[in-house]
């Protein structure tokens, strides 16, 4: 692996402009002669993301409780180590900067949603376990939370989905689950020296350059 290799992670909630974000700060470093690949997880293009997909449509289930946190856990993971050992390994292996619109840790704010509090801290331990020194899948060298308030986030995908509920997934339609997944991704940011930045101002949600603005300024010296 070379010195240079690092992989940025974007992780918030659903509709908290992750893709957005990513896509802009590639397109910056690109500008400035960095050698910038992008990621997004689940990899729907994939053969490897099979089982996330009957997940989140609801052959498992009508609830994400329906598959525990540990198999729905498998599930993304086998689709990331996948993706890794088919599509971006030479990259990380040769320098390239990874942007990666969620990663590894989106377990942690979705499946530990599940667990008890007092499970909170072993699941943690368990998912690093598995994915980084199980599956050989590189470790971020930095994760930023972009804190979205649920309700928030709720109105921008009724504009994603012109209003048509049936287009949302398993997790995106369960608002009681999405709470959950917030709470669980601010325990996981103080446990894990995540970054957070808070893209919400008077119940609406901020500019998107503003966002990017702080993105840039976490990431000074990481790059």
């Amino acid at each position: 692996m070379s010195e240079k290799s690092k992989i940025i992670v974007i992780e918030g909630l659903d509709g908290s402009g992750k893709a957005t974000q990513t896509k802009l700060l590639a397109e910056k470093l690109q500008a400035q002669g960095r050698s910038v690949r992008q990621l997004s997880f689940p990899d729907y293009e994939s053969r490897g993301s099979a089982l996330v997909q009957m997940y989140l449509s609801g052959e498992f289930g009508s609830r994400p409780e329906d598959v525990n946190a540990y198999a729905a856990s498998a599930f993304y993971a086998v689709d990331r180590a996948a993706s890794f050992l088919k599509d971006w390994q030479r990259d990380y292996r040769e320098g390239a900067l990874l942007l990666s619109d969620r990663y590894c840790t989106s377990n942690i704010i979705y499946q530990m949603a599940k667990v008890s509090d007092d499970e909170r801290d072993a699941f943690i331990r368990w998912q690093a376990d598995f994915e980084y020194d199980k599956l050989g899948l590189p470790r971020p060298a930095l994760v930023i939370y972009l804190d979205v308030e649920p309700d928030v986030s709720q109105k921008l995908m009724e504009q994603r989905y012109g209003g048509d509920n049936s287009k949302k997934d398993l997790h995106e339609s369960n608002l009681g689950f999405l709470l959950s997944c917030r709470r669980s991704a601010l325990y996981a940011a103080e446990r894990c020296g995540w970054h957070i930045i808070n893209c919400c101002r008077d119940g609406a949600i901020r500019p998107i350059e503003e966002i990017a603005r702080d993105i840039e300024e976490v990431m000074q010296g990481i790059i």
